[in-house]
């Protein structure tokens, strides 16, 4: 196993976390937000493209408006959009403020409870746990400098995350914290700070996570204690996209190439010439960013019946955790001011595709 020492201890630490700093809480019902339906979609489906980041009247928000993670069920999705952190509810229409100032896009639970995300603390970066039913954020008591790249559980009880050590940062460390019973496991170590951040399974169960430096991925079981060998193969490079919410399957990309990793067959599927960017809790549906950009910028996979679904032609991003189960709903982010009527605002938005 190459630059990783598994440690898998577990040891009690005083106050997992920290106080609880409200973040603003606004809870209000959206009139209607901006939508639209392809041509070749019918209405009473309930299939179609939405803008999901407008403000609590419904008009757009001024700045840009970024991320986008969605539940397993599809019911709330979490953005970030001019420093704070969004929490929506689709069928209810609330929308919630639960954090401010985050580095990165917030990643959510798949119960839709936690969303989690990192922040710049004077000089380090901490974790916070936002939660939608105090719409409020509390900061994770991590051990560590700097912690950053949070995944969680589908109850958000398990926070696996990134610990860098030192100043100036010289090591890291892959954590899965249990911030119910106040546990921490280190599951690696590693002499350096390329990027190796983590993904996490429903359960907590697994946890892939990457070696930035040696470029392998790595799959930890918590029901063993075990951490498996290179899982693309020792004569290959490899960097972690995600692994599904069942565990099932780990996206990874390798050379032009995405691979789906089947964790039970310990065989992988290849997708070729495509950029994977996530996978559907159930593992069955990849979204992917063709390498050819003649065409769509991103797509939907099922990965069964090996067909594909456009999720949108215009210029569009996408990051983990942005498939709800069966890829029946994609949330992504786009410049682009002609994905609905009455984009004029002129920055980034946040858009979910529904599919019949």
């Amino acid at each position: 196993m190459r630059g990783n020492t598994d440690r898998s201890t577990t040891r009690r630490l005083r106050g997992a976390l920290g106080a609880a700093l409200v973040a603003c809480a606004l809870t209000t019902a959206l009139p209607g937000a901006a939508s639209a339906e392809p041509a070749d979609v019918a209405r009473e489906s309930g299939a179609g493209v939405e803008r999901i980041s407008v403000a609590a009247d419904g008009t757009q928000f001024s700045g840009d408006s970024t991320g986008g993670a969605i539940t397993t069920d599809g019911r709330r999705i979490v953005f970030s959009s001019a420093e704070r952190v969004y929490l929506r509810d689709e069928p209810s229409g609330q929308l919630k403020q639960v954090g401010s100032y985050p580095i990165a896009s917030p990643v959510i639970s798949g119960d839709g409870e936690y969303a989690a995300y990192w922040v710049l603390l004077f000089r380090d970066t901490k974790v916070k746990l936002a939660q939608w039913t105090a719409g409020s954020s509390i900061g994770l008591n991590c051990d560590a400098l700097n912690c950053s790249q949070p995944s969680l559980s589908g109850d958000g009880r398990y926070v696996a995350n990134v610990a860098t050590i030192g100043r100036p940062s010289s090591s890291q460390r892959i954590d899965v914290w249990d911030w119910h019973a106040n546990t921490k496991q280190e599951l690696a170590w590693f002499d350096h700070t390329a990027p190796s951040r983590p993904s996490i399974s429903g359960d907590g169960r697994f946890v892939a996570y990457q070696d930035g430096k040696a470029k392998n991925v790595f799959l930890w079981d918590r029901d063993h204690g075990s951490t498996s060998d290179p899982i693309e193969g020792p004569a290959e490079e490899a960097t972690l996209v995600q692994l599904s919410e069942d565990g099932s399957k780990v996206v990874y990309l390798s050379g032009s190439d995405t691979y789906v990793y089947d964790v039970n067959s310990g065989t992988a599927q290849r997708v070729p010439d495509v950029k994977g960017l996530a996978i559907d809790p159930t593992g069955s549906h990849l979204l992917y960013a063709p390498n050819d950009t003649t065409g769509p910028s991103l797509v939907l996979r099922d990965l069964r019946a090996g067909t594909d679904e456009v999720v949108s032609q215009q210029p569009a991003s996408a990051g983990v955790d942005a498939v709800s189960a069966g890829g029946r709903e994609v949330v992504f982010q786009s410049t682009a001011a002609d994905i609905v009527p009455g984009d004029t605002n002129g920055t980034s938005d946040v858009f979910v595709r529904r599919f019949s």
